[in-house]
């Protein structure tokens, strides 16, 4: 059960959203308003015959629907924070290690390798076999906040995340007995600098809460090229949006779009010659939404090299 701090909070946001200028309006009946004032205006110019009067009734009709007009479309369609993808906290529970060799930063089970080059610094997070999806889920990221625990949690905060890597269960010990990944549990391994964020080191193993969110990323998204020959491997990262890739096409000049298969993680391949044509990517992510990227390698591009297309909108 989350901390009253968080209770009211929620509370108060959802009284806001109730009563904010949208939803009043929503219960406005503007086409029954519009009739009732032009017929007003029609009944008013039978009944007048100095021009001059027909002229300032109009020009008061004008100023009202202009005024109406401008109310309703501000409120309705002015650009407000887009939504996270989930609005509803689930329990869980956290855990850190702490990175004392720098190659604990390098690696994971979503292939993303140096995780500082990658964009993703240390706000990451192992997941546990309930919440990793086979690594498709990989590139995701995750809110999290500390409850329960007065001691140790920091009260008010919460931290983002990216899904980078596998929490693998230890089936010598239970779910409730020391095998925190074991299934059903959901369970977050974060870096200690992550885990600080919202509460003391001391708490080991807290229960916390989380949601999915969408992700803001710096740039476009991000293709490494590997492979040898006929065989391309193709990284996809730095993904905003919902995080994660569901399908890849790839296309060269001299292909039509050619789907793609997941490796591991966010590494994806294909048996196919593709050298000495310009490369082309198509993506989906878990919303449904497809990012199209034209000639994102040039001609000449070499295995190793990381090129960037477009980014999903948030």
């Amino acid at each position: 059960m989350a901390s009253s701090h968080f209770d009211e909070k929620d509370r108060i946001d959802s009284a806001t959203c109730y009563f904010s200028d949208t939803n009043l309006i929503k219960l406005f009946n503007f086409p029954l308003f519009f009739s009732l004032l032009s017929l007003s205006f029609v009944l008013s110019l039978n009944k007048m015959s100095n021009p001059s009067s027909i002229t300032a009734t109009a020009a008061l009709l004008l100023s009202l629907i202009s005024t109406v007009t401008s109310h309703y479309s501000s409120s309705t369609f002015s650009s407000s924070p887009p939504a996270p993808q989930s609005t509803v906290w689930h329990s869980a529970r956290a855990t850190y290690y702490a990175a004392s060799d720098p190659r604990d930063a390098v690696g994971g089970a979503c292939g993303y390798g140096d995780l500082v080059k990658a964009g993703y610094g240390m706000a990451t997070v192992g997941l546990s076999e309930a919440l990793f999806q086979r690594g498709q889920i990989c590139g995701a990221c995750f809110e999290l906040r500390c409850v329960d625990d007065l001691r140790w949690c920091i009260p008010g905060t919460s931290y983002i995340v990216t899904a980078t890597n596998f929490c693998a269960p230890n089936y010598g010990f239970t779910a409730e007995g020391g095998g925190r990944c074991n299934p059903p549990n959901k369970h977050f391994v974060l870096p200690i600098e992550a885990f600080e964020k919202i509460a003391i080191w001391k708490a080991g193993n807290m229960p916390v809460q989380y949601r999915r969110i969408k992700c803001r990323r710096e740039g476009g998204v991000r293709f490494t090229i590997d492979g040898s020959g006929i065989f391309v491997s193709v990284l996809i990262s730095n993904v905003g949006g919902a995080g994660d890739i569901v399908a890849v096409k790839i296309k060269g000049s001299r292909t039509g779009w050619l789907p793609m298969g997941r490796n591991w993680g966010q590494n994806w391949h294909i048996n196919s010659d593709l050298r000495n044509q310009p490369l082309s990517f198509e993506v989906t992510n878990s919303d449904g939404l497809t990012l199209t990227s034209y000639n994102v390698a040039p001609k000449n591009w070499n295995f190793g090299q990381t090129f960037e297309g477009k980014q999903f909108e948030v």
